[in-house]
C-alpha cells in the first residue's frame, strides 16, 4: 500500500511539499544549533539550545486555532498555496541572518517558520482524510511521519555541513531553493473544496482557541487521542534538544559525530512508522501506541543510565573513534530504540485522531490537538531550561524522561478507548 498511496495524484504533492517544509525547518534549526554549539563563545548554550526549540514551537499554541479555522472554512489547498509562498519570504530573512552570521535574526526567522508551521499543521493533518480512504490512514501518516524525520535528516546534514564554514552561498540557495520547490509542489495539492464554508473565522485567538480545546474535551476518545500525541511531541522535543549538548559534552562528539547521532534518531523514526503502518494494516490498532510508550520509556532510562556519571570529554572524536566506543555503542542502542518507540507509538494515535473527527470540523480539531501538543511540548522545554540551568544534567534529564513515560503508558492502558469507529458528525459551536 505504501509505494502506490506515496505515488498517487491525491497524496505525493502533500508529501513532498511537507518534505521540502520540513527539510526548511530543520535546515536553519540546526544551522543555529550548531552556530551556538561551536560558534559561540562563554556558556549557556545547553539551554540556548533548548530555548530555540521553545521559540520554534510556541506559535503553535497561538495560532493552530487560527490555522485550523481557516483549513476548515477554505480550500485547503489554496491555503497551503499562500502560506508556502509567504514562505519564500521568511526563507530570505534566515539567509540574510545566515549570511551575516547573526543569532538575532537567524532567532527571528526560525520564529517565522514556526508561526508558518502552526497554520500548516492543522490543514497538513486535516487534508488527510480528504484524500484518503480510512484504512488509508496509518500509511498515510506514517508516510507524512517518515517525510519528516527524512527532511530532519538530510536537512540536520546539510545545516550541519553549512554551520561548519562551508560558506553562506551554500546555504542561501538550499533555504530559498527549498522554499520555491516547497511552494510548486504546493500549487500540486489537488482542492478540497470548503469544508465548512458558513463558518465565520473568529479574529479574537484566545477566544477560539478556548472554544476547540473544549470541543475536544467533550470528546473523551479525541481527549485521549490529544493527551497521548502530547506526550510523544513533549518527549520528542525534549530528546530533539538534549541530544547534540549529549553527544559533544558526555561523548566528546565533534560536529561530525552529532550530525552521525541525529541522523541515526531520525532514520530509527522513520523505520518506527513504517512498522506501525505495517502492523496496522489498513486498521487503526491502538495496542501498538501502548506498547510503544512502554519502550519509550525504558529506553530512555537506558540513555540516562548508561550516561549517568560520565564526566564531560574534552577532546572532540570523529564518528569513527565514537562509534567503536562501547559507550558510543550503547548510546546508538539506546537512542535508536527510543526513536523506533516513537515512531510505533505516534500513527496510531493520531490516526485514531482523524478518524473520530467529522469532516467539517476536522483541521479544527487537529489545530486544537496541535494547540496542546504546542503547550506540552513549549513548557516540556522551558521547564528543561530551567531544570539545566540549575544543574540538572543530560543523564538526568533521561532517566526523568524514562520514568515519567512509563507512568504514562500506564495512563494510557487504562484509559484507552475500546471503539476506535469514526464518530457521529457534530459541530462545533
Amino acid at each position: 500500500m505504501p509505494a502506490p498511496l506515496l505515488f498517487s495524484r491525491r497524496f505525493a504533492p502533500l508529501f513532498w511539499c511537507q518534505f521540502f517544509a520540513a527539510f526548511n525547518d530543520n535546515f536553519l534549526k540546526t544551522a543555529l544549533i550548531f552556530l551556538i554549539l561551536f560558534g559561540s563563545p562563554g556558556g549557556g548554550s545547553e539551554a540556548l539550545i533548548t530555548i530555540a526549540s521553545a521559540i520554534f514551537i510556541a506559535p503553535y499554541f497561538f495560532l493552530s486555532a487560527l490555522g485550523g479555522e481557516l483549513a476548515d472554512r477554505y480550500d485547503k489547498a489554496e491555503v497551503a498555496q499562500r502560506l508556502k509562498f509567504v514562505e519564500i519570504f521568511i526563507a530570505a530573512l534566515a539567509a540574510i541572518g545566515y549570511s551575516r552570521q547573526s543569532i538575532p535574526v537567524l532567532f527571528a526567522a526560525l520564529a517565522c517558520f514556526g508561526v508558518i508551521a502552526a497554520l500548516f499543521g492543522p490543514l497538513k493533518y486535516g487534508i488527510l482524510p480528504d484524500h484518503l480512504r480510512r484504512e488509508q490512514l496509518p500509511a498515510g501518516n506514517a508516510l507524512i511521519e517518515g517525510a519528516t524525520f527524512i527532511a530532519i535528516l538530510t536537512g540536520t546534514i546539510v545545516g550541519g555541513l553549512a554551520a561548519r564554514g562551508s560558506g553562506s552561498t551554500m546555504f542561501v540557495m538550499l533555504v530559498l531553493g527549498v522554499a520555491i520547490a516547497c511552494w510548486i509542489t504546493s500549487l500540486w495539492i489537488q482542492p478540497t473544496g470548503e469544508g465548512a464554508p458558513n463558518l465565520k473565522v473568529n479574529p479574537n485567538i484566545a477566544r477560539s482557541t478556548v472554544a476547540m480545546i473544549k470541543h475536544v474535551r467533550a470528546d473523551e476518545r479525541l481527549w485521549w487521542g490529544t493527551m497521548v500525541t502530547s506526550w510523544f511531541w513533549l518527549v520528542g522535543i525534549v530528546v530533539l534538544s538534549l541530544l547534540p549538548p549529549l553527544i559533544k559534552t558526555l561523548i566528546g562528539g565533534d560536529e561530525d559525530t552529532v550530525t552521525a547521532y541525529l541522523a541515526l534518531f531520525s532514520i530509527a523514526v522513520g523505520i518506527g512508522s513504517a512498522l506501525a503502518a505495517l502492523i496496522a494494516r489498513g486498521r487503526i490498532v491502538l495496542n501498538t501506541t501502548l506498547v510503544g510508550a512502554a519502550l519509550l520509556g525504558l529506553f530512555a532510562l537506558y540513555v540516562g543510565f548508561v550516561t549517568f556519571g560520565m564526566m564531560p570529554m574534552l577532546t572532540p572524536q570523529a564518528p569513527a573513534a565514537v562509534f567503536a566506543s562501547p559507550l558510543g555503542i550503547h548510546v546508538a542502542i539506546g537512542l535508536g530504540g527510543l526513536a523506533i518507540s516513537g515512531g510505533l507509538f505516534i500513527v496510531p494515535a493520531f490516526a485514531a485522531v482523524q478518524a473520530w473527527s467529522g469532516a467539517e470540523y476536522r483541521a479544527r480539531t487537529v489545530g486544537a490537538v496541535n494547540i496542546l501538543n504546542a503547550a506540552f511540548m513549549t513548557g516540556g522545554t522551558v521547564l528543561v531550561a530551567l531544570l539545566q540551568h540549575f544543574g540538572i544534567t543530560v543523564p538526568q534529564l533521561f532517566v526523568l524522561i524514562g520514568a515519567l513515560t512509563l507512568v504514562a503508558a500506564v495512563a494510557i492502558r487504562r484509559t484507552m478507548p475500546e471503539d476506535v469507529e469514526p464518530s457521529p458528525s457534530l459541530s462545533l459551536p
